[in-house]
């Protein structure tokens, strides 16, 4: 009994480090640090509902300890029952009109922004026009417009509008890149439509909003965010087909026998598994190891121990054979 009542004493520690822990996490993971208008919009809404719920609360608990003060009975008091205000045409006035000031006070600027953020950008000439669809457990980016597609990094030009076109090739997902803003379901059939827009340069945390399966956690992706000049260049570069050095030819080889059924490597190709065009330039390896070649060799010797449940079979390689490979990845700038 006595060890169970020296077990409770560790409750409140453990609540403690629970919200230190809630406060961990990547810079850029964080809807409360925006760093783009559609995000600091949505804050402004998050903050607005939440002061008006603040007030409410602050006003109830001010009057229920006036009343508790008030009215408590004092030593020497006779049992009297306090003035019934039941019926009062003010205060009935009071509890009415006041709610519903606040209702609107809060449903105007939300339908506002709502029917602002969900404006439809495709054919405006100065956004550019991504689609975007959501595989169990990886993301493709397709930019019509400029003949390219990729995946798991999505390359933006900082300060123009990106129109999105969103949906899924499996099951239920969504996309959301939480300083630009966000949530947007992906659904199968269907397609949605938003924008967003990146301040500046600079790498941003994307995940998937919605659980999808057993990976869930870890679909996540890169935003680069690039100036306009350093967006075309890398536009120019996806176009160009990578030169493949001499002692990468045999891990090529390698890649067209065993990969290529499902992965295209030009900048258009759009296949069953990520496009690699450009591999060698990306931020991460399956969207959440460190880009080197030690990370590269784990996910192609076991892709199922990386990310559970994703679709990428192992393939039987010997070890000089994912080497020469890797090698090939690495040419593909």
């Amino acid at each position: 009994m006595n060890r169970w009542q020296n077990l409770w004493r560790f409750i409140p520690l453990f609540g403690l480090m629970m919200m230190l822990l809630t406060g961990c996490g990547h810079d850029t993971i964080s809807a409360l640090k925006p760093r783009g208008p559609v995000a600091r919009d949505q804050l402004f809404l998050m903050k607005l509902s939440l002061g008006i719920m603040i007030l409410v609360v602050v006003v109830v608990f001010a009057i229920y300890v006036y009343v508790l003060i008030r009215f408590r009975k004092k030593k020497g008091d006779k049992d009297i029952i306090p003035k019934q205000v039941e019926g009062s045409h003010t205060l009935e006035i009071i509890w009415t009109v006041v709610p519903i000031l606040l209702l609107l006070i809060l449903a105007v600027p939300t339908v506002s922004y709502t029917v602002k953020l969900s404006e439809n950008h495709i054919n405006d000439k100065d956004a550019v026009h991504v689609k975007v669809t959501a595989h169990q457990f990886w993301w493709q980016f397709e930019y019509p417009e400029l003949g390219i597609a990729t995946a798991q990094d999505l390359v933006i030009p900082a300060g123009k509008k990106i129109a999105f076109e969103i949906t899924s090739a499996d099951v239920l997902h969504a996309f959301w890149i939480p300083s630009l803003g966000g949530k947007q379901d992906t659904n199968v059939g269907m397609t949605n439509v938003f924008y967003l827009e990146a301040d500046d340069a600079d790498t941003f945390m994307g995940k998937c909003a919605e659980l999808c399966g057993a990976s869930h956690a870890l679909m996540d992706f890169k935003v680069v965010s690039k100036t306009e000049a350093d967006f075309n260049k890398w536009v120019e570069k996806m176009k160009t087909p990578a030169t493949i050095p001499a002692d990468a030819k045999n891990g090529e080889q390698i890649f067209k026998d065993n990969c290529l059924s499902c992965h295209a490597v030009n900048a258009q190709g759009l296949g069953f598994g990520p496009n690699l065009n450009g591999f060698a330039s990306r931020e991460m390896v399956a969207g959440i190891l460190p880009h080197d070649d030690e990370s590269i060799k784990k996910w192609i010797k076991d892709p199922q121990s990386v990310k559970p449940g994703n679709k990428m079979p192992q393939i039987p390689l010997q070890d000089n054979q994912i080497n020469d490979l890797v090698k090939y990845l690495d040419s593909l700038k």
